[in-house]
């Protein structure tokens, strides 16, 4: 890691075969509107209170009640790639995120596009906001690099940054959330056959090292310095972007404990397969997903509520309603930046736009196919896995397959999986002026086709910043092939992307393309499909239950036409049938 400086505490994949938009640049900084990204982290398309959850979350109530919920909005199946794309409105084997920094292919060690971090053969939009005179701040996670592979966010023209380089950390305290067993440290002691113990995370704070304080949870210490970055620079007068990057509801599974008994007695009495049903009703009934949605069938890898003991199902029950006590304090943190910016007169100026990386987590170390058993076994050692001590600093909980499976409703599959579980996600846009005037969008529920790719060329335009394309600085970079949604905001259009902006992705050597309303995925036997490609209406049938490849012979033909150029354009390799990233897992 480049070396930081110590300082105190207290100083608290997607492809389209469309170029985006162009976008004119406007040198009035008085009228161009501040930017505030919220990025959720492992968050299912059904746990927010506007995507029919039973979880208190009022301020995305409220977002959703003045701008526009997306309900057919797909990022990637992990969080670190899906960040790549928002970023720059690339795809992800162009900017070194063919591969999951987690679980590496051994194959593509070595390979251009599958570095694992953020790679500059694109220009990130923080870089072209703080070019156009945007104060530019970051705060809470990043895992796009972390100095020795892959930049650090003051390298990528963020002028403030706070927070974890890393995928994520415990909520409580500066400890890391996974065991690294290649340090030289680790490795002695393996080899002496001890268990290592609970390693410290890396902060920082302006590039600087930083002293985390214990016991102040992690979205308040997140959010209490996003709102000091603003505060600072009130006075001169640049607009502000700000990446408030969240680690809730990320594992470990940690929380308040004044916000967790609210929802105990929910979840025993629902159990996995109620949840998963009343999810799915409300997404239904409310016309979040569409009528003709099918239950999703039960999946093979999940455990079923009847057969859990007492004692296991209020273990259980507990560890959902922590979770669910992660997202309502995240809730609460947006509207502490809500709040604070009524107070001082910039909400009305200020586009907002809130996303989840990805599905739920289902990764769950003791279970032998999606677990780990080195991962288990360091939890065992060095955690107080006790029903008491749920949700506290020295515990380490995940919700596990069965949990992530009922979060998605009407939803297959979770993180890690490129099923619609694990990459469809809520989104909710409020465009500038959304709160104080009649915007006609306002409330509204659409079904349009977006990519996370097209966030960042979305913020651009609204900031009127122009995309320099191919080269910037000197250096060559990739075109974006992210599409504004603007026009579409505006009511100009009723479509982001029609039938020709396809795009398709490809992690894990699991692959899919979006055109339209369909998708064709295929999914390889490590990761419990059939290595057969797949075409589903996904908006007519989210669920992935109707397969129509026999009936939709041509279109389905072109799909996988469209696929394997994209394949071959981006260089992806092959990956083996048989191969388990969860047993590659670091």
């Amino acid at each position: 890691m480049k070396k930081l400086l110590i300082i105190s505490c207290v100083a608290i994949v997607f492809y389209s075969c469309d170029t985006p938009q162009k976008v004119t640049s406007n040198n009035n900084t008085e009228k161009r509107p501040n930017i505030l990204l919220i990025v959720g982290d492992d968050i299912a398309f059904g746990d927010l209170a506007p995507y029919g959850s039973e979880i208190n979350t009022p301020n995305m109530s409220k977002l959703a009640d003045h701008g526009v919920r997306f309900t057919n909005f797909h990022a990637s199946p992990v969080c670190s790639v899906t960040r790549g794309m928002l970023l720059t409105g690339n795809n992800s084997h162009e900017i070194g995120l063919g591969t999951f920094d987690y679980a590496v292919y051994p194959e593509s060690v070595g390979k251009k596009g599958y570095e694992g971090y953020l790679t500059h053969d694109a220009v990130a939009i923080s870089e072209l906001l703080n070019d156009a005179g945007y104060n530019v701040y970051k705060s809470g996670k990043w895992h796009l690099g972390n100095g020795e592979e892959g930049d650090l966010p003051m390298e990528w023209g963020f002028t403030k940054e706070f927070g974890i380089l890393s995928g994520g950390s415990n909520h409580w305290n500066d400890r890391v959330m996974v065991p690294d067993m290649t340090t030289p440290k680790n490795q002695k002691l393996i080899e002496e056959g001890k268990m290592p113990g609970i390693d410290r995370e890396e902060w920082s704070l302006n590039g600087q090292s930083y002293t985390r304080p214990e016991g102040i949870y992690s979205s308040e210490l997140y959010t209490n310095q996003m709102i000091q970055f603003i505060k600072e620079d009130r006075e001169s007068g640049k607009p502000w972007f700000a990446y408030m990057a969240f680690t809730t509801a990320h594992f470990p599974v940690q929380a308040p404990q004044e916000l967790v008994g609210k929802y105990f007695e929910y979840y025993y009495e629902k159990g996995y397969e109620g949840l998963k049903k009343a999810r799915y009703d409300q997404l239904v009934s409310q016309g979040i997903l569409s009528q003709n949605t099918n239950e999703a069938p039960q999946n093979d890898l999940t455990e079923e509520w009847s057969q859990l003991s007492e004692d296991e199902k209020r273990m259980q029950a507990k560890i959902m309603a922590t979770y669910a006590a992660m997202i309502e304090d995240q809730d609460i943190r947006t509207g502490q930046i809500i709040d604070y910016l009524e107070r001082t007169d910039q909400l009305d100026n200020t586009l907002i736009i809130y996303l989840t990386d990805n599905g739920p987590e289902g990764m769950d170390p003791s279970n032998p196919e999606v677990g780990n058993a080195v991962f288990n076994q360091w939890i065992e050692a060095n955690f107080d896995q006790s029903f008491e001590n749920i949700g506290q600093a020295n515990s380490a909980h995940t919700i596990g397959v069965s949990w992530a499976n009922a979060t998605t409703g009407g939803l297959q599959w979770w993180k890690w999986f490129i099923g619609e579980g694990g990459i469809r996600v809520p989104m909710i846009i409020v465009p500038p002026k959304a709160f104080t005037e009649n915007y006609e969008r306002a409330g509204e529920l659409s079904d349009a086709v977006v990519s996370v790719k097209d966030i960042p060329m979305t913020i651009l335009e609204y900031a009127g910043i122009e995309h320099p394309q191919t080269e910037y600085k000197g250096r060559k970079i990739i075109s974006p092939s992210g599409i504004t949604m603007k026009p579409f905001l505006d009511q100009q259009t009723d479509e982001v992307r029609t039938e020709k902006d396809w795009y398709a992705f490809e992690l894990f050597g699991n692959s899919y393309l979006i055109k339209g309303d369909y998708k064709i995925i295929k999914v390889r036997t490590g990761m419990f499909g059939d290595g057969e490609w797949h075409l589903y209406n996904i908006v007519e049938d989210p669920s992935e239950t109707v397969p129509l490849e026999k009936l939709e012979r041509e279109r389905f033909a072109s799909m996988i036409s469209l696929y394997k150029k994209y394949s071959y354009d981006h260089n992806i390799i092959n990956v083996e049938a048989s191969w388990s990233p969860f047993k590659a897992a670091k």
